[in-house]
C-alpha cells in the first residue's frame, strides 16, 4: 500500500482507485482472473496463464486485464479462471489447460457464448 504523506498523496491514490474500478465495470471491459495458489500451480495454471496470455499477444486484444489470483478454494476443479465481463456475472471455469484456454478466448470473449462443459456448477 502506498505511504501517504500529504494530502495531495491521498487524492491520487483515490483517483489511481477510482479509475481501477470504472475499468473494472465499464461496459465491454473484460478481466480474466487465474487461481495461482499451489494447487492451481501443481495443476498446471502456469500453462494455462501462459496461453491466455499468448492468445491476447497473437490476436492484439485489448480492454483485457488478466489478474492472478491465490487459491480459490475448489482444488479439485484446477486450474481455475473466472471471466468477468462488464456488469454481466462472473463465469467460473475448472480444468482450465491450454486448450480450453483456447474455447473460452474463441467462444465466450470473443464471441460472447460461454463454454458450459468447462463452467463449476454453483
Amino acid at each position: 500500500m502506498p505511504t501517504v504523506k500529504s494530502l495531495e498523496d491521498l487524492k491520487k491514490i483515490r483517483e489511481e482507485a477510482l479509475k481501477k474500478r470504472e475499468i473494472k465495470s465499464a461496459p465491454g471491459s473484460i478481466q480474466i482472473v487465474v487461481g495461482m495458489g499451489t494447487p492451481g500451480i501443481a495443476a498446471g495454471a502456469r500453462e494455462t496463464l501462459k496461453e491466455i496470455l499468448g492468445i491476447i499477444e497473437a490476436k492484439h486484444l485489448t480492454n483485457i486485464t488478466v489478474r492472478q489470483t491465490g487459491n480459490i478454494g475448489m482444488d479439485s476443479w484446477e486450474p481455475i479462471v473466472q471471466v468477468l465481463i462488464g456488469e454481466a456475472a462472473p463465469v467460473t471455469y475448472g480444468k482450465v489447460t491450454p486448450f480450453v484456454v483456447q474455447q473460452i478466448m474463441e467462444q465466450h470473449i470473443l464471441g460472447g457464448k460461454v463454454v458450459n462443459d468447462y463452467v463449476i456448477p454453483a
